[in-house]
């Protein structure tokens, strides 16, 4: 096996340019930070203002945001499962319940509240979610209410069975 061809897959022309150099903005003053904002060499911005204080602030807002975006995360995560539960609740549930029988009108009415009620989880999920997509805290408000609305009483409670 030829070990020019392996280093060739992992390697491109021009990669040991002398010319080439990483991303380093220190030898830069006028961009020292990565922001477009001009840097003078006694480090305050071309307005005159000092400049520190936003790069420390910066990182500690990124770091809460992201503290309550993993936070939020979890939280959807438990909801969700609780949802696909209540789903499963929802369709034993139902089958434990006799169709009557009788007129058609009546059969075909009880079978579709029976599967709107086995999808009632899914589709509260998924609405909110697609609904409050910039507002997390009304999301999860809305999820906490309907783990309460839809919990599968059929199941919990059992009623239905010999019915």
């Amino acid at each position: 096996m030829n070990a020019k061809a392996d280093d060739d897959a992992l390697s491109w022309a021009g990669e040991n340019d002398p010319t080439l150099a990483a991303g380093d903005t220190s030898s830069h003053p006028e961009v020292a930070d990565g922001w477009s904002t001009p840097v003078t060499g006694s480090g305050t911005t071309a307005d005159g203002f000092h400049d520190d204080s936003r790069a420390a602030s910066e990182s500690e807002a990124a770091q809460v945001a992201s503290a309550g975006a993993s936070a939020t995360l979890v939280i959807m995560g438990i909801l969700a499962g609780v949802y696909l539960l209540y789903t499963i609740g929802w369709f034993i549930g139902v089958n434990r319940f006799q169709n009557p029988g009788g007129e058609p009108v009546a059969q075909f009415m009880f079978s579709l509240g029976a599967w709107l009620a086995v999808a009632a989880p899914i589709v509260w999920f998924g609405v909110t979610y697609w609904l409050t997509t910039s507002k997390p805290r009304t999301r999860l408000t809305w999820l906490v209410l309907g783990v309460v609305v839809l919990a599968p009483l059929p199941f919990i409670l059992g009623s239905g069975v010999g019915a």
